[in-house]
């Protein structure tokens, strides 16, 4: 029997209400400096494990600054313009490290993407069951000087209504990725397509706050018929902006899940757009003097602007997306950031496929003179058979590659009860002549979920590791291993529980030294101690 509208329309508002209920309880204010609570079993694992490091820097050519973002290191989700995943800053070396954190809400709260102001100070989004909340938050403390709500994404709305909180932890759209300009102002795409350039600043009485300085509206050229709380059955088309990066000549790209890639200038609001079809955009995109790089779930592309700003296919190139999505991706295609890299005027990028088997680290040569038969340098079959996939970017630094594996992460429940993914830590390397790749080390570090990072100023690799426990204890830990030789140097423990899974979110190294480390539950710390 077919449901009548008003009585459709009438249990859908019922719905509403509760679950708006629901979410202003999961999502009550947090006292400042609130630390996480650790789960049971913090007492019966190893609180730290290995011996302190030696700082051993890592010489390389840097990737080039870009003009229009923050200092390399504290730009993004990936440090700088090439998606390097690389920090200039040292992180902790282990002595007698310290553990400190930031619960942001009751349920959810993590901060993903982490950055740095002029004066040190995080400026970070937060994403919440009510909404994503941009914060500027004190490095040591981790106390919240400003915050700027951000409006609930789509998929939350999704998730409560339909209870179907795989939406949620599949959704890269509403601000994740955002970057800080060389003003920094923080530039990010909202859930409400739009894209906005925030500001913050200190008041008169000491006090700190966001405003907003540039709304530019992407609806014109974006469907935007999603799911609200005030249009729980949407008719049309949703298509969710996943990131913005600005390109060498100050335009702002864009990119949406659904396969659309644009530009906005700045100056005078001019939007320009081409559409993918049938291909999905579920990653963060990177830039150099050359060109835009965007994979999708079928094709790498580099592209330029046209004069008018209309994007421009500058080449293409296929890759194996496999049959199917695997357990710890997002969607059946490449999980990585481009990283464009390369020494000695060489100039690359790299990804990773989504072959059935053996996942692929791909390097391929960016130039628009390169014959499509010479593109490719190398295909490096990575991990065990039937089990390795990546849904986070690659670190590139010199002429290296390292990569881990995802493999068996879907969200917070995977790992429950002592659970943990398979894992596995390699390093790739281009050979100095370009003539292909060798793999230099293999790990067996487990790194869920993470977007790992490389201090170059110390040499060491900073991985967020859950090891299997017989206990059933859910063991978090900051792992440092050596870039290269791939040992372990040391592990510290930073909690106990889903609260402490990071899922997804990066690894980021402070101007301080910190470690930082977004969890589900906030924000945790970890730097060595006195």
């Amino acid at each position: 029997m077919t449901t009548p509208p008003r009585d459709r329309r009438a249990r859908a508002r019922a719905l509403a209400a509760v679950a708006s209920a629901i979410l202003l309880a999961l999502t009550a204010p947090v006292a400042l400096a609130d630390e996480i609570p650790l789960a049971p079993g913090h007492r019966l694992v190893d609180a730290y494990t290995g011996a302190p490091a030696t700082a051993r820097p890592v010489p390389a050519e840097a990737p080039p600054q870009h003009p229009y973002l923050a200092p390399n290191g504290r730009s993004g989700m990936h440090a700088d313009a090439a998606g390097s995943g690389t920090h200039p800053y040292p992180g902790p070396l282990g002595r007698d490290p310290e553990v400190s954190s930031e619960k942001i809400a009751a349920l959810g709260g993590e901060c993903a993407t982490a950055t740095f102001d002029a004066g040190g100070r995080l400026v970070t989004v937060c994403g919440t069951f009510s909404g994503f909340l941009l914060k500027l938050l004190d490095p040591r403390t981790l106390a919240t000087l400003a915050e700027y709500r951000l409006p609930q994404r789509s998929s939350t709305v999704e998730a409560i209504t339909r209870l179907d909180f795989e939406k949620i932890f599949k959704d890269t759209s509403g601000g994740a990725y955002f970057y800080l300009d060389h003003r920094d102002r923080v530039v990010l795409a909202d859930s409400r397509q739009h894209v906005l350039r925030l500001a913050h600043r200190q008041r008169g009485d000491g006090s700190w706050e966001f405003t907003v300085e540039e709304d530019w509206d992407l609806t014109p050229l974006v469907p935007h018929d999603c799911v609200s709380w005030t249009n729980l059955y949407p008719s049309g088309v949703c298509d969710p902006v996943t990131s913005v990066m600005p390109d060498w000549q100050g335009r702002i790209w864009w990119v949406t899940r659904l396969g659309r890639i644009g530009t906005l200038d700045p100056a005078t609001g001019a939007l320009r757009a081409i559409r993918l079809d049938g291909e999905e955009i579920q990653n963060s995109f990177s830039v150099a003097e050359d060109g835009v790089s965007v994979v999708s779930d079928h094709a790498l592309y580099s592209l330029r602007a046209d004069a008018d700003g209309t994007p421009l296919i500058q080449w293409r190139q296929t890759y194996d997306r496999g049959t199917g999505t695997k357990p710890g991706s997002v969607n059946q295609g490449s999980g990585t950031t481009p990283d464009l890299f390369g020494q000695n005027g060489a100039r690359y990028v790299a990804i990773t496929d989504n072959a059935d088997d053996r996942m692929n680290v791909l390097v391929y040569r960016r130039g628009t003179d390169v014959a499509p038969a010479d593109r490719l340098v190398c295909k490096v079959p990575v991990f065990g058979a039937g089990a390795s996939t990546t849904d986070n970017s690659l670190i590139s630094w010199g002429n290296s590659l390292v990569v881990e594996n995802n493999y068996g992460y879907e969200n917070p429940t995977s790992l429950t009860f002592g659970r943990s993914v398979v894992g596995g830590v390699t390093r790739v390397d281009v050979r100095p002549d370009g003539s292909g790749c060798d793999t230099v080390w293999e790990s067996d570090v487990r790194s869920p979920s993470t977007v790992p990072k490389l201090s170059t100023a110390n040499g060491l690799l900073y991985f967020y590791e859950k090891r299997p426990n017989a206990l059933g204890v859910d063991a978090w830990y900051l792992t440092a291993v050596d870039f290269r030789t791939g040992a372990r140097a040391w592990s510290r423990l930073t909690g106990t529980g889903p609260g402490y899974d990071n899922n997804w979110a990066p690894i980021t190294i402070g101007p301080d030294g910190t470690a930082y480390v977004g969890v589900f539950n906030g924000i945790v710390a970890v730097r060595d101690g006195a």
